[in-house]
C-alpha cells in the first residue's frame, strides 16, 4: 500500500509543527486542537490509520514542519521535511493578503500524488537500471532518465528529489512565490537527499518561484519557454479559477515531444478534477492515456488496482472516493502518440 511507505521521523528537530494554529486542513475544514507535538504514539497511531479505515484514505500527510521519512524501495529511507505555514508578518505592507494567499496553497502537507508520482519514476528507474524497459511497458512512461524535469506547485518536492535521483539531466522545482515551501522545505529536501555518500546524483537540480500564467512577465519563464520534456503538476487542481493559467503555463514549458504528468486525488471533488481536463482540451493539451488507481490496496502481484476514469460516477460517496486518483499523460494536440494503441480520444475520455 502506498501510504505504508510513509512513516514520522522520531522528533529530533526542533521545529513547531505550525507557526499558525488556525491553518486550515485541506479539506477545508478547520482541526480539531492539535495533539502534543511530543507524542511519537500519536504519530504512528495516525500513521497506521489508513491499514484500518482504507476506504477513509488520505490524501495529505504530515503536520507543518514535520519531518517524514519516505520509505523507497530504490533510494531506501529518504527524509522529507513538510513545508511550515507561514507566519503572519507584522512588518510586510499586506500581511493578511500574503497569509490568505498560503491558505489557499496548501503547500503545508505531502500529497499523496506526489507519492504516486515518485513510485512511478522508481519503478521505471529500476527496470531502466537493469535493462529490462521496453518503450511499450506501461511504466515507461514515468521514465525521466535523461529527461529535463519541471514540477509545478512542487510543495513538499518529493516527484523532484526522486526525479534527481532517478538521473533526470534537470530538474526545477516550482512553487508560487508566497510558497512556505520555498522557505526551507525544498531546500532541505533538495540537499539533504541529494548530497549525500548513500545518493549522489550529478542531476542539475533549481528551485524556482513561479506564479502560473505570469509568463511574458517572468524573465525565468522567458528564458525556459519550451524547455522541459516532462512536467509534473501532482494535486494542483482544486481552484478552478487558476486551471486555465496552469494549462497555459504547462503548454508554454512543455518541449516539443515531452508530456505531461496529472495526477489528482479527489478530495474536493471529481468534477473540479474533470473541469480541469475540460480546460487542457480547449487550450491545446491532448489525453495520451488515463486511470484511476486505488491509493488503499493492490493486487495479490503487488501490483496497482486501476479502473476506467470517468468524470462521474453515480452513487460514489466522499469516504470512497478518497481512495482513488486519476493519472493521466498529457501531449500538446496533433503530436504523435508514444504507443499507437494508449492514445485516447476525446470522446473515449468523455
Amino acid at each position: 500500500m502506498l501510504h505504508a511507505r510513509l512513516r514520522p521521523v522520531p522528533r529530533r528537530h526542533l521545529l513547531p509543527l505550525s507557526s499558525s494554529p488556525s491553518a486550515p486542513r485541506p479539506d477545508f475544514v478547520d482541526p480539531d486542537e492539535e495533539a502534543d507535538s511530543d507524542e511519537d504514539s500519536e504519530d504512528l497511531f495516525a500513521a497506521f490509520l489508513p491499514h484500518l479505515f482504507p476506504d477513509d484514505a488520505p490524501s495529505f500527510h504530515g503536520d507543518p514542519g514535520q519531518h517524514l521519512l519516505y520509505s523507497s524501495p530504490r533510494y531506501g529511507d529518504l527524509e522529507i521535511m513538510v513545508p511550515s505555514y507561514p507566519a503572519q508578518s507584522r512588518s510586510s505592507d499586506h500581511p493578511v493578503n500574503q497569509v490568505e494567499e498560503g491558505r489557499k496553497l496548501f503547500a503545508h502537507f505531502l500529497w499523496s500524488a506526489g507519492m504516486v508520482v515518485a513510485e512511478g519514476v522508481e519503478k521505471a528507474d529500476e527496470l531502466e537500471s537493469r535493462g529490462q524497459l521496453s518503450k511499450t511497458d506501461e511504466v515507461a512512461m514515468w521514465s525521466v532518465r535523461g529527461e529535463k524535469v519541471l514540477e509545478l506547485g512542487a510543495g513538499a518536492a518529493l516527484p523532484s528529489v526522486i526525479c534527481a535521483l532517478a538521473k533526470a539531466s534537470t530538474v526545477t522545482a516550482t512553487d508560487h512565490p508566497s510558497s512556505p515551501a520555498l522557505s526551507g522545505a525544498i531546500g532541505f529536501n533538495m540537499t539533504h537527499n541529494l548530497r549525500t555518500p548513500k545518493t549522489p546524483t550529478s542531476t542539475n537540480v533549481t528551485i524556482q518561484p513561479h506564479e502560473w500564467g505570469t509568463l511574458e512577465a517572468d524573465p525565468w519563464a522567458v528564458q525556459n519557454k519550451g524547455c522541459f520534456t516532462r512536467i509534473i503538476a501532482a494535486d494542483c487542481y482544486w481552484m478552478r479559477s487558476q486551471h486555465e493559467n496552469l494549462v497555459r503555463t504547462m503548454r508554454w514549458f512543455l518541449a516539443s515531444g515531452g508530456r505531461v504528468w496529472v495526477v489528482a486525488s479527489f478530495h474536493t471533488g471529481r468534477a473540479i478534477v474533470a473541469g480541469f481536463f475540460e480546460t487542457a482540451l480547449q487550450l491545446g493539451l491532448e489525453i495520451e492515456r488515463i486511470y484511476e488507481r486505488d491509493l488503499s490496496s493492490a493486487q495479490d502481484d503487488g501490483s496497482e488496482v486501476r479502473r476506467e476514469w470517468m468524470p462521474e460516477r453515480e452513487g460514489e460517496g466522499p469516504e470512497n472516493r478518497k481512495r482513488w486518483c486519476v493519472v493521466a499523460l498529457l501531449k500538446r494536440h496533433g503530436e504523435e502518440a508514444v504507443k499507437e494503441d494508449t492514445l485516447v480520444s476525446v470522446h473515449e475520455v468523455w
